[in-house]
């Protein structure tokens, strides 16, 4: 049966209080210093605006790695076409003492979709994933279904009778849905909105039937009964949403990828000085304190090599190149 509001609750305090309890990773301790650098405030360049999920990611970082490096570290936010200038003025900064976080798009489909974007990626050094997640797809509360592979029943025998939401064309909610209609043999017609509250407010009139959105942004909906959860786009349950089914499951194979944000340091920014900004970082993320802050905003926190990191924007960039190419889908540019 469909997991009841006061389970979800229920259970994901239960999850966060394991957390809690558990012992630190990586104490804030010894670091290994490089010499002459920090030699002044560091700057934390975010292409989003305050408030969403790359933004309280960088803030959440600013205090624990200014006690590391022995200098203030503030966030400086580049809002603007969907990340894009603010990964440009990363690429561009020569400072040494300047790195952003960035979502998964602007290292993996917004090179493919826009081809004249005005940074490369050979200009971006990757550190650290910060923090990553599935998607939940979710429901409108109008919609009557008694398990998830029943919702994905009438799915399929609705067709393009029905429609879902995201967050724009070439978002990733758009993206990752296209990919769940091809794995699901689903066909409902995409509605692109601005954003994940006019999506949510769409579903909650009826106007649209469904939408794939990050775990934070849809679990408290869920939680308040205003849309229904239908199964995580993992291969497995994830602790951000344990009483959620997994797509497998409802009898639908996983999406094999997550959204993520991740630390990347312009490509300019000598090696010794990015080992030393890797090491911190990481350090951090491995701390209890923001494995606990990032849990509560609906993210598993990471806190990869370099390496990994970049082994899986290869990964994540073949995916959605595939699934850009064979839906034929295109963004003015």
């Amino acid at each position: 049966m469909h997991p009841s509001v006061s389970t979800l609750r229920l259970s994901r305090r239960r999850w966060l209080g394991g957390l809690i309890g558990a012992a630190g990773l990586a104490p804030l301790g010894a670091f290994a210093q490089t010499p002459g650098w920090p030699s002044k405030p560091l700057r934390i360049i975010v292409g989003f605006p305050a408030g969403t999920s790359p933004d309280l990611m960088a803030r959440a970082l600013t205090d624990p790695l200014a006690k590391i490096l022995g200098q203030p570290v503030i966030v400086e936010n580049r809002v603007g076409a969907a990340g894009v200038l603010g990964a440009e003025a990363l690429a561009k900064a020569s400072d040494g003492h300047s790195f952003g976080v960035v979502g998964n798009a602007a290292l993996t489909s917004a090179p493919i979709l826009y081809p004249k974007l005005p940074y490369r990626l050979q200009e971006l050094a990757p550190i650290s994933v910060i923090g990553s997640s599935p998607l939940l797809i979710v429901a409108s509360s109008k919609l009557s279904f008694s398990a998830p592979a029943d919702f994905f029943r009438q799915a399929r025998a609705a067709g393009t009778a029905w429609s879902y939401g995201s967050l724009g064309v070439g978002s990733g909610s758009h993206l990752i849905t296209e990919l769940l209609k091809a794995k699901a043999g689903l066909q409902p017609v995409h509605v692109p909105f601005n954003g994940a509250p006019a999506v949510i407010n769409a579903m909650i009139g009826g106007d649209i039937h469904m939408a794939v959105l990050p775990i934070g942004t849809a679990l408290t909906q869920v939680q308040a009964g205003r849309i229904r959860a239908v199964a995580l786009t993992s291969a497995n349950r994830s602790i951000l949403a344990p009483d959620v089914p997994a797509l497998p499951e409802a009898g639908v194979p996983p999406l094999n990828i997550e959204i993520w944000n991740a630390v990347v340091a312009p490509a300019s920014m000598p090696k010794a000085t990015r080992d030393a900004l890797t090491q911190a970082v990481v350090q951090v993320i491995r701390t209890d304190d923001l494995r606990q802050k990032l849990f509560l905003q609906g993210w598993r926190a990471e806190g990869t090599t370099p390496e990994a990191l970049a082994q899986r924007i290869r990964d994540d960039t073949a995916l959605y190149r595939e699934i850009i190419t064979s839906q034929h889908i295109t963004v003015d540019s």
